[in-house]
This record gives C-alpha cells, structure tokens and sequence, in this order.
C-alpha cells in the first residue's frame, strides 16, 4: 500500500473491534483524516498514548480503500496532557476540536489555515497566558472567517456603512445601522463589540483587560454565531464552565 505522511491534531476516537481504533485527525496537507490503529488498546501498543485527542503528531500512514492505517506516530506537542488536567481548558478545547471537524467539511482536502488555527490555539490553551473562554472565542472567530463567514464588527454587515454600530445579528453576519437592523437583533455595549473586534484581530492587549460583562456578553454573541453558521449546535458546547472569568491570578478578572 502506498504511504504518506503528514502531521495532524487528533480530534476524536472510536473503538475499532477488540484492540483497534478509528482516529478521526485534522492534518496539514490532507485535511480531515480517518485512519485505523491498529492494536492500539492494548497495554502493549507502541503508540497508543500518542493518539489521544488533542495531541500534535507526525504520522505515517498507508493508504487503504476505505480507511488509511497509521503505521508509525510521533508526538510534536503533547497538548492533552496540560487540557486534560483542568476542567476550564478541557471544555473549551472540546469544542475547539469538534468546532475544526465541522467546518472542514470535505475529507481529504487540505484545510492548512484551519489547522494552523487550531495548532495554534491548542498551543495558547495549554500557555495559560490568557483565560480559556478568551482563547476559544478567539479561535472560533478566526475559524469561521476563515471559512468565509467573517462577521463585521465596525460596517454595516448589509449595506457597508462605517460604524459604530449598536445592533448585532448573526443572521445578517454581524453589526447593523439603523437602517439594516433586522427584528430580534441584540444590543450589546459597544465595548463588548470592539472585544470580539480584537478577538478576531488578536489584539491580547485589548482582550485581556476587557470587564467581566463585555466578556460574558461575547461569548454569548459569539455562540450564537457559530451556531447560526454551522446550521446546529455544537455538542460539547453544553459543557462549558461558567466560572472561567472568574479565575484567580487572570488579569482582568
């Protein structure tokens, strides 16, 4: 069988018969990826630990039919490890990786900037230099600019007319004028709007001392988002703490 390799962020796993596992994997020059390891349930395994979710990999893998099998793994960055250890940075990672398999959405076709994206906010999420709530929104706003639904913070998302404005709609794809505004548009602060402004731009400076309530507000702005453009909701984001503001030693808090 043919081999290639590639290196990739595990996003999930599926028992595979006795001792084998299904590896769903976002790759750099493949895109999403589902390979089989074989005998990888067992205490044995020579690379098992390697392929749990969030860990950063170079791979070989053999193509197959139906599925590749992965016939060597190294590990570049072993995210889950620090993720794993603290419910706040779990959660938010969770919704990271599920969020990057739904928006690429063919198999196999190469997604490098979602995967850049996403190398680099696991990275920041383990760093812990910014609050896990901060580092997720800010992923999920680049993610969905880059698959083309970037959202206006300043214009009008309708007819282009410069800002401020006060009125927001996912629907209509962010910031509304008067004019434009659609009914059940939200009203957030206008600080709340120049934080996801930074957010998408990574302005850190910005963020980090952005209040408590700008930033719930976001957050909130920002699920509803996601969740209009990915056509349903997210699994794992249910589970997201809402004590992660309040987290002692954050700037900002």
């Amino acid at each position: 069988m043919p081999l290639y390799s590639d290196e990739a962020v595990v996003l999930r796993t599926h028992k595979l018969a006795e001792a084998d596992r299904i590896i769903t994997l976002l790759t750099r020059q493949h895109g999403v990826v589902r390979a089989v390891a074989r005998g990888v349930r067992r205490t044995s395994s020579r690379f098992g630990s390697r392929l749990e979710p969030f860990t950063h990999v170079d791979l070989q893998l053999a193509e197959g039919r139906n599925l590749d099998t992965i016939t060597q793994a190294e590990t570049r960055a072993p995210f889950g490890a620090t993720i794993s250890a603290d419910y706040d940075r779990y959660t938010a990672a969770c919704v990271m990786l599920e969020t990057a398999e739904r928006l690429v959405v063919e198999e196999r076709q190469p997604s490098v900037q979602q995967y850049l994206l996403l190398v680099g906010a696991l990275r920041a999420m383990t760093a812990g230099e910014h609050r896990p709530g901060d580092v997720l929104d800010s992923f999920l706003l680049r993610s969905l600019a880059v698959a083309g639904y970037a959202p206006s913070f300043v214009a009008c998302a309708s007819c282009g007319l410069e800002g401020p404005h006060r009125a927001f709609s996912p629907a209509a794809g962010g910031s509304l004028c008067t004019t434009c505004r659609v009914p059940g548009s939200a009203n957030p602060a206008g600080e709340t709007l120049t934080l996801m402004g930074a957010l998408l731009a990574g302005h850190w400076d910005v963020v980090d001392e952005a209040e408590t309530r700008h930033r719930r507000e976001a957050r909130g702005l920002v699920a509803a988002y996601v969740s209009w453009h990915l056509e349903r909701g997210l699994r794992s984001m249910p589970h997201l703490s809402e004590t992660w503001d309040a987290r002692p030693g954050v700037a900002g808090a």
